[in-house]
């Protein structure tokens, strides 16, 4: 019997996904482990493989298709014997149910065209409490068949679905077909401010590509998954979580030092350690040394960690994302580099699967390659702590006691005060100030 191909929960958090990209169509065949597409999940973009074997029936949801509910029907795969243009007719979106994530309220739907009365009856009932639109086209006898995403698009762009020719499965209109076709003469179609504060339909202008608000031009972007879930979770953090900031002053000059000999040293194995990488690693060290600020708020109850998971927060194109090295206080130095080189390849790539960036025990924030002296970084709940750290400068330095110039960092630490107190934060703080300032503490 054909096999459904529902969109899958790609972490224990999602609920809905962007269905990014199809690496597949109608009519390929499909093995079980080939990659069928890429879905955006509220952090990162990540392939899709198959489960089953057969050949691709029919698409059901668009690519670009966003809020696609976990479970929605995305994909028909016909198996070994079966007639794959039948799958293709009972899978479609326009035969059975629509995928939820593509259904629209019935005021903004307009009726699809019919043959003979029925379709003039179809056609009455919708205007039925609304003036009468403009003389639309009449259909030529043959059922328009189109996604709900394509009608969508077409009712917005002014293009007439009868004028153009759809290239998916038995004809059907989807996405790339209207977005490929030129605006013409089309049936008016109600916009969906009319629609919701029912009044007459309108023919719906194509949305400029720029426009003006008091006075300053702007471009309208749609917020991505991974932006919207950003937008949320810090939101709730400032609101939620009751911050409270301690800063540091730390002499890194003995902690370049022995970079530069570490780096003299692993230079045959192809390992290069960068500052951040000792800073993983002294942090990692310093909750160890504070086990009261290794831990997370869990409304009721407070967990208490017995390693350190350092969360590291890297700038991908779709949004900040953090990626964990895992037991970094016993790591050597030469594994967190290369892990976090690899983590952050793959951040930037969209490849990160759900356990490389769930979780952590704390959190660490570099923004010293772009020359920042200081700043305060929000917490990235249920985490305790996240550190922020600066640039290295040379500043004037009291150093065994007399005035001299080194290489300083700031470093500030944001805590959760409803976990962890002041006094302990302020322990932290320090022990990771004695361990970047003494670092053979890192390395033994």
């Amino acid at each position: 019997m054909p096999i459904a191909i529902k969109m899958p929960a790609l972490s224990p958090t999602m609920e809905e996904g962007t269905l990014a990209k199809w690496l597949v169509k109608p009519g390929d065949t499909i093995s079980s482990g080939d990659l069928m597409a890429e879905i955006e999940t509220d952090k990162a973009t990540m392939e899709f493989e198959a489960v089953d074997e057969g050949i691709l029936a029919s698409i059901a949801v668009e690519e670009g298709t966003e809020g696609v509910k976990v479970g929605t029907v995305i994909a028909m795969l016909a198996e070994e014997g079966e007639d794959v243009d039948e799958v293709a007719k009972g899978g479609t979106a326009d035969e059975g149910e629509e995928p939820e994530a593509e259904k629209e309220p019935e005021a903004q739907k307009d009726p699809e065209p019919v043959e003979g009365d029925k379709g003039e009856k179809a056609e009455k009932a919708a205007d039925a409490g609304r003036a009468a639109p403009e003389p639309a086209p009449e259909p030529t006898g043959d059922r328009i068949i189109a996604s709900p995403l394509a009608k969508r698009i077409a009712e917005q762009q002014g293009i007439d679905l009868a004028t153009v020719t759809g290239s998916g499965p038995n004809g059907r209109i989807v996405k790339a077909d209207v977005e490929s076709a030129e605006a013409g003469t089309t049936a008016p179609a109600k916009s969906q401010e009319d629609a919701q504060a029912d009044q007459p339909s309108a023919k719906a202008p194509a949305k400029p590509a720029s426009a003006s608000d008091h006075g300053a031009p702007y471009e309208e972007e749609k917020l991505s998954s991974v932006r919207k879930i950003i937008a949320r979770r810090l939101t709730e953090s400032k609101q939620q979580v009751p911050h409270y900031y301690l800063a540091v002053d730390v002499r890194l000059d003995a902690l370049l030092d022995l970079r530069k000999q570490i780096n003299a040293t692993l230079e045959a194995d192809g390992v290069k350690l960068s500052v951040n990488d000792l800073l993983i690693k002294a942090l990692a060290r310093a909750l160890m040394r504070v086990p009261q600020c290794n831990v997370s708020f869990q409304r009721e109850t407070i967990h208490k960690y017995s390693r350190a998971d350092v969360s590291v927060a890297v700038a991908a194109p779709s949004g900040l994302i953090t990626p964990i090295i895992t037991e970094a206080d016993t790591r050597g130095l030469a594994s967190i580099s290369t892990q976090m080189k690899a983590l952050a390849e793959k951040a930037r790539d969209g490849k990160l699967q759900p356990h490389e960036y769930q979780g952590g025990t704390a959190s660490l924030s570099n923004l010293g390659m772009f020359g920042i002296k200081q700043f305060d970084a929000v917490i990235n709940p249920p985490q305790g702590m996240i550190m922020a750290v600066g640039a290295g400068e040379p500043r004037p330095y009291v150093v065994d006691g007399s005035l001299q110039i080194a290489t300083v960092m700031t470093a500030s630490g944001s805590f959760d005060h409803r976990a962890i107190d002041g006094a302990d934060g302020a322990q932290l703080m320090e022990a990771f100030k004695q361990l970047c300032e003494n670092p053979m503490g890192l390395v033994v």
